[in-house]
């Protein structure tokens, strides 16, 4: 059985390996401007898979990091593929925890992606890794499937209080923080001499 290398994405000369890879073994086409977007703008979120004894890549993950809404700092897995003969080895799982490490690093606080409702494998792998599924997205493929979206939650990381120049203050993502409560304003007294708004 051959020892897989992981790399970091290098350079354009990857790109005619990851693009064959996904379009063979993904059901939605991408064009080739995505994967620039995905690549030139966060190259050290893109991993490959590689066989010991091959120049030719059997796995890949492309993801992107950036503010979600301005709220949060969200990381995005556009694409994992692994070729048909090299799966049931651990190669996506490694892919996927490699690129959420680097993540982290970055201060990610969730990391989210889409799949097919009914790719069984994708769905046990992810929540494998700690994933829920958020929500179903209707019709979301252009070949007219429904997709699951699924989240990560990054928890904050801790920090070491007896080190005072680590002390940093913790932003608590929204989701973090207690419910809203309702808070009863009591009437005020109603005065028939005050004057009436016009509106």
């Amino acid at each position: 059985m051959d020892t897989i290398i992981y790399r970091q994405y290098s350079g354009e000369s990857e790109l005619p390996h990851i693009m064959a890879l996904v379009q063979h073994e993904l059901s939605e086409p991408y064009v080739i401007y995505t994967y620039r977007y995905f690549l030139q703008q966060w190259p050290h979120l893109a991993f490959l898979a590689y066989p010991s004894q091959s120049s030719d890549p059997v796995g890949v993950v492309v993801c992107k990091q950036s503010m979600h809404r301005d709220v949060s700092n969200r990381g995005y897995i556009a694409m994992l593929s692994v070729h048909k003969s090299w799966r049931k080895r651990g190669i996506a799982s490694t892919l996927v925890r490699r690129t959420i490490e680097v993540m982290k690093k970055h201060g990610v606080e969730e990391v989210v992606l889409e799949t097919e409702y009914d790719n069984s494998a994708a769905l046990s792998l992810y929540e494998s890794l700690g994933f829920i599924r958020e929500k179903r997205l209707y019709r979301f493929y252009l070949n007219g499937k429904d997709a699951f979206r699924l989240v990560l939650v990054i928890p904050p990381p801790e920090v070491d209080e007896d080190d005072d120049s680590k002390l940093v203050p913790k932003r608590l993502p929204i989701r973090f923080m207690a419910p809203a409560r309702t808070i009863a304003i009591p009437a005020l007294p109603y005065n028939s001499d005050d004057e009436v708004s016009s509106r």
